[in-house]
């Protein structure tokens, strides 16, 4: 499942036990794919590498334990936050 919002796009993963939302974004010549249940990000010269890049190292990530329970993140909303 694809959320538009705006230049940054989430997805959600199934991995048949766990949903994992992620969003992706340019940066530069690649494009960084991260997780936002789990704090991992992968990166890619596309957006379908760079998630499919996620993918393979979540399921790295889980592969000697069981998945644990993930918040669940619903329609995430990109913000602006100003700091000093």
């Amino acid at each position: 499942m694809i959320f538009d919002q705006g230049r940054i796009l989430c997805y959600t993963f199934d991995m048949s036990k766990a949903v994992l939302k992620s969003v992706v974004w340019r940066e530069g010549d690649d494009f960084v794919a991260q997780c936002l249940d789990v704090d991992i990000s992968s990166f890619g010269g596309s957006r379908k590498e760079a998630l499919e890049n996620l993918r393979e190292a979540l399921e790295l990530y889980y592969e000697d334990s069981a998945l644990p329970r993930t918040r669940r993140v619903k329609r995430p909303v990109v913000a602006d936050v100003s700091v000093g």
